[in-house]
């Protein structure tokens, strides 16, 4: 069952359409990823949510209540902004009481106790915010964001002021934290690599729209336009015939399109994934490397085979020049 639904939600500021005819369900323990580039979008959605923004047109339904008429502190929504917005003056106990002022002094102290052993701070009571490290601010945002008992979290841009080097393990360990505590969460980012790795399901939003919403896994294998292709990684386009017989013909080879596969007989752009290509040295070979990039794990190489130039990532180092047989693994096919 969804805890937050929105439907047919628009917003505009001044005659400028920010967000148009917006659609989404989040469920219970459920982390959803608003992805999109700078200006899609997705901040304002996560504001409208928060009661930051007033709605013009549409609902927006938290555990069963309409939110349009309840004010910010009334919606049991929160909100980790990208600067932790943590006070500088107070310790992290402090901070993370700071919204349990109502409650009696020693429910607090419990409830603070319980959050800094489910973020894994014990022994940081007493410390100030710039005695912290990124990773540690954050886990006390969450911290003071949680000890609300909220229905639901937001975060925006959560891993932007995290060091690349331990990004990954602190989206790991968020998301162990967030699915402990079994709180649905709304994040935004412009990365579709954090995507991947925290959210359950993506919206891949473009201009005040979204386009496709879905595990993340299906919306890379299975995109429904160029745009979500594009976004969600590298890509080669090959234009193509395909046969009432289900053969598609392209200007690298022919290929026997799945049994299962409804296409009809036309022409389409192909996309094929630089991951679905392999690069073999061979002085007889098809292919040419003409460009060269290294990238750490992997080279990045741009091949020339019958007129056609396409990208691939390889471990193997090759060199500017050389011949290579080009080969490919298609695992699925994605036509435009």
């Amino acid at each position: 069952m969804s805890v937050l639904t929105i439907y047919n939600l628009n917003l505009n500021f001044g005659s400028t359409t920010v967000l148009q005819h917006l659609h989404l369900a989040v469920n219970q323990n459920e982390i959803i990823c608003l992805l999109g580039a700078s200006g899609c979008g997705k901040t304002t959605l996560l504001k409208a949510i928060a009661g930051l923004l007033p709605i013009e047109q549409g609902d927006i339904h938290l555990a069963g209540q309409c939110l349009k008429s309840k004010a910010v502190e009334e919606r049991k929504i929160g909100l980790i902004f990208q600067d932790y917005a943590l006070f500088p003056h107070l310790t992290v106990a402090e901070n993370i009481q700071f919204g349990l002022s109502k409650l009696p002094k020693v429910q607090q102290k419990a409830i603070t106790e319980k959050m800094l052993s489910v973020v894994h701070l014990q022994g940081f009571d007493n410390r100030f915010p710039h005695e912290l490290s990124g990773g540690q601010q954050q886990r006390v945002a969450i911290a003071r964001a949680l000890a609300c008992q909220p229905e639901l979290l937001l975060l925006d841009e959560p891993f932007s002021n995290i060091d690349s080097q331990t990004r990954y393990a602190m989206i790991q360990e968020i998301k162990q934290i967030l699915k402990s505590q079994n709180v649905p969460a709304i994040f935004v980012t412009h990365s579709k690599e954090e995507a991947f790795a925290f959210a359950d399901k993506i919206a891949v939003m473009d201009q005040g729209k979204i386009i496709q919403f879905g595990k993340p896994n299906e919306l890379y294998h299975s995109p429904v336009n160029p745009f979500v292709a594009d976004f969600l990684g590298g890509t080669n386009y090959l234009n193509c015939n395909v046969t009432e017989d289900k053969v598609l013909c392209s200007p690298i080879g022919e290929f026997r399109l799945f049994p299962e596969m409804d296409v009809q007989k036309g022409r389409y752009r192909w996309l094929l994934r630089p991951e679905q290509i392999i690069l073999k040295p061979n002085e007889l070979g098809l292919g040419k490397v003409v460009g060269k990039l290294f990238l750490g794990l992997y080279y990045r190489y741009q091949v020339e085979i019958k007129g056609i130039e396409i990208v691939t990532y390889q471990s193997q180092e090759l060199k500017i020049g050389e011949q290579v047989e080009v080969g490919f693994q298609v695992r699925e096919f994605i036509l435009f």
